[in-house]
């Protein structure tokens, strides 16, 4: 029998949101994102410590057999409904969901190292008491269903390899590299990581090249493959949740403004094409949310519905989240243009979004094999 899907928030969720809200409040506010990303390094100091460790958001999803907190992705979409919502410059996505998922495919049952041993366990254990950051070397646009390890024999490599657009490479101790004889845990000290120029300017991107024969293997073959899809299923579902708070904040912040702001001794909110519009982009909102949390208790329960589900919540959300932020610069009038405003953040961030980890009209050709509906011709 098919579990029921649970779209509502627990009473822990609650308290866990309170919590990285409040740290979020107290320590990245806007000003202070504005201020960093006019220097080369766009992460706060010391929040990382405090989101992942002290908190302990980095290991919502690692058992607690293996150093984490045995929770689950329900728990870490809230976090990144937070992180969406201030548009925080922390690398939670690549880090504590793509790179912990992918490493929890080669410690479960099925993996080949067996239940707390082996490299992948001992790395696992650092993500998830915040010690350690790490990314997986793969463009920042790739679908879970790419793929994503070169053909041939590692003999075939004589240069080394280069991948370009990796998110949060800059900040990563630890970079896990898709090679043509499996998959490598890379130290960042033995990679070259050079800074490249992006859209959205919290969430860095770089140029990563790893030497041939670098790093320690933790897979091969199928194994490899199937724990890289999953931290990629598992980024795309969560991400949904990212764009969900981003567009909640934009909505919100739209509809404080204008009610504040006056025109013809009224609020401008009280004009009806404009309450129209707002009245539609919460609708919007709260279609949004319901795709976003289905895809999350979905890889939370582990169901074989996973991937259809995290493909539907990255078509809605995507392009949810890209018009609450058009709409909020607009709405905002000529201060929503400016770049003290921090409506310019949620835009860039909506954008950079709606390209990350397959673009909408991949999860869309996605769905249509999942059903099998195929295109029209």
């Amino acid at each position: 029998m098919t579990a029921q899907t649970d779209l509502l928030y627990s009473e822990t969720e609650d308290d866990l949101r309170a919590a990285v809200r409040a740290l979020l409040a107290d320590r990245a506010g806007h000003q202070v994102l504005l201020d960093r990303i006019e220097t080369a390094d766009p992460y706060v100091p010391g929040l990382w410590k405090s989101l992942a460790g002290d908190i302990g958001a980095a290991g919502l999803l690692v058992p607690e057999k293996l150093g984490g907190q045995g929770a689950s992705h329900r728990e870490a979409a809230v976090v990144l409904e937070e992180l969406g919502r201030a548009v925080t410059p922390l690398p939670y996505l690549t880090s504590a969901v793509v790179a912990t998922e992918t490493l929890l495919g080669l410690v479960g049952p099925a993996g080949p190292a067996g239940e707390g041993d082996g490299p992948a366990a001992g790395l696992l254990a650092e993500l998830a008491g915040g010690r350690t950051v790490a990314v997986l070397a793969v463009p920042l646009s790739t679908a879970p269903d790419a793929e994503v390890f070169p053909a041939g024999t590692s003999d075939a490599e004589p240069q080394a390899p280069v991948v370009e657009g990796v998110a949060d490479a800059l900040a990563a101790d630890v970079l896990l590299v898709p090679r043509a004889d499996g998959l490598y845990a890379v130290p960042a000290g033995e990679a070259t990581v050079e800074p490249q120029t992006p859209l959205d300017l919290t969430r860095p991107l770089a140029r990563v090249t790893t030497p041939p024969g670098s790093g320690t293997r933790l897979a091969d073959g199928d194994a490899a493959r199937a724990a890289v899809g999953r931290g990629l299923l598992a980024g795309a579902g969560l991400l949904a949740s990212e764009q969900l708070g981003l567009a909640e904040r934009c909505l919100e912040e739209t509809v404080r403004y204008t009610r504040e702001r006056h025109q013809f001794n009224r609020p401008v909110g009280s004009f009806q094409a404009l309450k129209h519009r707002m009245a539609q982009l919460w609708l919007d909102v709260v279609g949004a949310r319901a795709a976003a949390r289905a895809a999350a208790d979905a890889l939370a329960t582990g169901s074989p519905d996973a991937p259809l589900t995290v493909a539907v919540a990255q078509v809605h959300c995507s392009k949810v989240a890209v018009r609450a932020a058009e709409e909020c610069v607009q709405l905002h009038g000529g201060i929503g243009m400016t770049w003290e405003h921090p409506a310019h953040l949620a835009l860039k961030r909506a954008k950079s979004d709606q390209i990350a980890l397959g673009s909408a009209g991949r999860h869309q050709d996605a769905i249509a094999a999942l059903v099998d509906l195929p295109a029209p011709r």
